[in-house]
């Protein structure tokens, strides 16, 4: 199988490519930036065809067909989290998706789309609303799609799950104070596999929307702690000492952050720490045929779901 990996150089595109190179498939990496697409991939993958894709300017079918061609699926692991000159929310989150999807549905190629967990529609913050309309431009086509929605990621080589990691190794951890939503964490790695065997999956109505997390349910203060504990940075179990930060002057920090792109801290990702961001159904251990990797110092203890006898079969894949 052929498969166009679309932000193939990203934290979530590199890995999803190496699960797919591990499952014998032949792999295609699209990217905005294919002369330094190299020094970002790992040597298992620097023998792939690079394909330049630039999102904000494919917004029409007509520009995907092209692209696609000879392609059997599509998995879109590109995004945004804040906005740079011509690549704007709306394009690529909401009008370059709806334009791939109505691509795939003409050629009959499989679209694995890569969104989030926590979306609401009433929500304020313009990155939030734009991947919510990107989902909803999706299923409006008839293309053979799977909206995948992860928790919080965990691994190496991450902008967001690298600052994690060092902040952890603080001895202070600032936390907003209203940051009391949980989230279930995953390994990245993890989330890779599970794209990779998603696309190889056709014409399954079940797997239309896939919430994946991990195994444990943590605060972003729990986490953090959960990070540090994992490194060894709390000898003789002393954690850091938390101080949470009152919610206007976390929202002036927020709002700092996007004006100056610095950090992973924005509008949409305080937004999302606000409520629980845990899935409805976890379909990651059945993609996985395993337990997910644990994330941080594993809990004291953890719940195993209980068969309700109404679980989502996932169709084993043909490799």
């Amino acid at each position: 199988m052929k498969v166009l990996v679309l932000g193939g150089t990203g934290f979530v595109g590199r890995h999803a490519a190496a699960a797919l190179r591990a499952r014998g498939h032949q792999v295609l990496i699209g990217t905005r930036h294919p002369k330094r697409a190299l020094a970002k991939l790992p040597p298992a993958l620097r023998d792939c065809e690079l394909r330049e894709i630039h999102l904000e300017s494919l917004t029409t079918r007509y520009v995907w067909q092209p692209l696609l061609a000879g392609v059997d699926a599509a998995l879109n692991a590109a995004g945004i989290l804040r906005e740079r000159g011509g690549e704007t929310f709306e394009r690529v989150h909401q009008m370059a998706p709806g334009a791939l999807a109505l691509a795939c549905e003409r050629l009959g190629v499989r679209l694995v789309h890569v969104s989030a967990l926590g979306l609401r529609r009433e929500s304020r913050d313009r990155y939030v609303r734009s991947r919510l309309q990107g989902e909803r431009v999706i299923a409006e086509t008839r293309a053979d799609y799977s909206l995948v929605r992860p928790s919080l990621l965990d691994g190496e080589g991450g902008f967001g799950s690298d600052w994690l990691r060092r902040a952890a190794c603080w001895p202070l951890h600032l936390t907003p104070a209203d940051a009391r939503g949980r989230f279930a964490a995953l390994q990245v790695r993890d989330l890779g596999e599970a794209l990779a065997a998603l696309s190889e999956i056709r014409g399954c109505d079940d797997l239309r929307e896939v919430e994946l997390g991990g195994i444990a349910r943590r605060t972003m203060a729990e986490h953090l702690d959960a990070l540090r504990g994992a490194r060894g940075d709390d000898p003789g179990g002393h954690p850091a000492l938390r101080v949470p930060v009152p919610a206007p002057l976390a929202r002036l920090a927020a709002a700092c952050c996007d004006l100056l792109h610095f950090s992973p801290l924005s509008s949409g990702t305080l937004e999302l720490l606000r409520r629980d961001n845990l899935p409805a159904r976890n379909l990651l251990p059945a993609l996985l045929g395993r337990a997910p990797a644990p994330v941080g110092r594993p809990p004291a203890y953890a719940f195993a779901p209980m068969p309700t006898g109404h679980e989502t079969p996932v169709p084993p894949s043909p490799q």
